[in-house]
């Protein structure tokens, strides 16, 4: 195929997880081969020396930054990524105090994009926990609103919760009196397993 090191280029920048050689391969209807001859020239293309990397794992292949330059990458990212999973966390953690119990995939279609990180940072600050399984096909697991979650936000029980815009509201002030401050301060956000599934990387913790 005409350009194909340049169209899966493409579509491992669109797509920001792995994809599967094989699911290439299929969709552009060409031989695996084809496809892994045209990774070979972007991993040339992309060598050590470059800010970006192609790496291969579990018959997947992914776009990467180039581990050299790490520390200034997220000098400059780190707080922009901040900001955006503040709002993430806000949203994430108002839709389970307000419909809990309620699955990752429940969240997901409410917000209308994926909630992994926000679910995964609050359940590193306490806010939220793990209290069952779904009865339904897979049995997803189902979060809830903790003791904490009531203390950090003054309230003694959930029939105390207020309207949902003043939940924001008060969100966004979790830690009053700290310049600046987010749920986020002194935490480091830890990636999720190769797979990106948070509910095995939860098993595994809990393990």
């Amino acid at each position: 195929m005409q350009n194909l090191p340049s169209i899966i280029e493409g579509i491992l920048f669109v797509a920001g997880n792995g994809v599967e050689v094989d699911e290439i391969a299929e969709k552009l209807q060409i031989d695996k081969k084809e496809v892994l001859s045209a990774v070979e020239e972007l991993q040339q293309k992309y060598n050590e020396t470059s800010g970006i990397q192609i790496i291969s794992y579990k018959n997947k292949i992914q776009l990467c930054t180039n581990p050299e330059f790490a520390d200034a990458i997220s000098i400059v990212l780190n707080p922009i990524k901040e900001r955006a999973l503040t709002k993430t966390a806000l949203e994430t953690v108002a839709i389970i105090a307000y419909q809990q119990p309620i699955t990752r995939l429940e969240i997901e279609n409410i917000r209308g994009v994926g909630s992994d990180y926000a679910i995964q940072l609050l359940l590193s600050h306490n806010l939220i926990e793990v209290v069952g399984r779904k009865d339904v096909v897979g049995k997803p697991l189902l979060f809830g609103t903790t003791d904490e979650f009531l203390k950090r936000f003054e309230l003694k029980s959930l029939e105390d919760l207020p309207k949902y815009e003043d939940l924001l509201e008060q969100i966004k002030v979790l830690n009053q009196g700290v310049e600046n401050a987010s749920i986020y301060n002194e935490f480091e956000v830890v990636p999720l397993d190769e797979e990106g599934d948070l509910e095995a990387d939860l098993l595994k913790q809990n393990a």
